[in-house]
């Protein structure tokens, strides 16, 4: 787990080397949007619903000559999910470090792009576990502090300013997980963002 943590900074220290050897446009900016958070559990026992969310963070994008570039941020993010009847729930606040390839049309008023890449997520805030969320699970389901996935995104950029996206940002490793028990489940979002560069 130690070698996956940190991976991801280890890949932004030699990207961001790459760039200052290579004929690029570096721009950055201000991210944020509307979060439609759920999870998926490894049990039929527990169907969860979604919960309202938010990201707001700092945003880098490098374009390389030609479509192909990279995006890469750093994201204050609020995801979880409410048990299928509502009656229970969890919400965790995550720093998130995304790392995408993207490829954009270079189109002077609308250019669409798409962008797909890996995502670490760390717990800064939250409830960390909640007790009895089903019948049967006398266990704590707790709230894991890493997590990581991949995010997939189709948008448009305007007037080279705005880009507008949707994410789905789907989770690898287990965001909750039961504590002495087999219940485990991923986080999986939708992100709806638009993104002002400078």
């Amino acid at each position: 787990m130690k070698r996956k943590k940190w991976l991801l900074p280890i890949l932004l220290v030699l990207m961001i080397f790459a760039v200052s050897e290579a004929n690029a446009q570096f721009r950055f900016g201000i991210k944020g949007g509307y979060n439609l958070a759920g999870a998926k559990f490894n049990k039929d026992v527990l169907k969860s619903d979604n919960i309202d969310g938010f990201h707001v963070g700092p945003m880098f994008e490098v374009m390389f000559d030609g479509p192909i570039g990279v995006d890469f941020g750093l994201l204050y993010t609020r995801k979880g999910f409410f048990s299928e009847d509502k009656d229970s729930g969890i919400t965790n606040d995550f720093l998130e470090v995304p790392v995408n390839l993207k490829i954009k049309l270079g189109l002077p008023v609308l250019s669409p792009y798409v962008a797909a890449g890996p995502y670490a997520s760390f717990i800064v805030g939250g409830e960390k576990s909640i007790k009895n969320i089903v019948s049967g699970f006398e266990n704590q389901l707790k709230a894991k502090t890493f997590g990581a996935g991949l995010n997939f995104t189709a948008g448009v950029e305007v007037l080279s300013r705005v880009q507008v996206g949707l994410t789905y940002n789907m989770g690898l490793t287990d965001n909750y997980k039961e504590d002495h028990g087999s219940l485990a489940g991923k986080t999986h979002t939708w992100l709806f963002s638009a993104t002002l560069l400078f």
